[in-house]
């Protein structure tokens, strides 16, 4: 099963994709869209778009996993990491793909076992779990990777339990 992994935002979203099979992880890919913040939102949001769009096709997953919308202090920020989640969500519909969603505290939890582990710790924790020699940069792929890592552990958690995967 491959598993694409997405940590949204409107200046950077990471991605990452990793395949799960006999419930070994290997990293297949990672890295981050970017957008230049001095064009129109709209733009921007087209940028992601099609760039997800052609990760789908070369990366082929059977899954995408995302981060929810963590309500931060700033409502501007918020609101426009909402509007990446909604470009996201809809190029993963378009693409008729099945769609997990995750909150930062259950990515922490499965990837460290603590739910309050610090970005270094998650950052860690991904290099160790894949067997990579480095951190993967930057850190938003970093973040993308440990959000399919977390689904990865679901679904095995749903495998132990016989349960039935969509």
């Amino acid at each position: 099963m491959v598993i694409l992994g997405i940590d949204p935002g409107t200046a950077t979203t990471g991605f990452g994709v990793i395949e799960f099979k006999d419930v070994k992880l290997k990293m297949i890919d990672h890295g981050v869209i970017t957008t230049n913040h001095k064009l129109p939102m709209p733009q921007r949001l087209k940028i992601i778009f099609d760039d997800l769009e052609k990760i789908i096709k070369s990366s082929k997953p059977d899954w995408i996993a995302i981060e929810q919308l963590f309500f931060a202090a700033n409502t501007k920020t918020a609101i426009s990491v909402g509007q990446a989640r909604g470009v996201v969500l809809l190029a993963a519909q378009k693409a008729d793909l099945n769609i997990a969603e995750y909150t930062p505290l259950q990515v922490k939890q499965a990837v460290t076992g603590y739910g309050q582990a610090t970005k270094k710790q998650i950052q860690q924790m991904v290099k160790t779990i894949l067997n990579l020699k480095l951190i993967p940069k930057p850190d938003d792929a970093a973040d993308a990777l440990a959000i399919a890592i977390c689904h990865s552990a679901a679904v095995k958690n749903r495998l132990i339990k016989n349960e039935h995967l969509p």
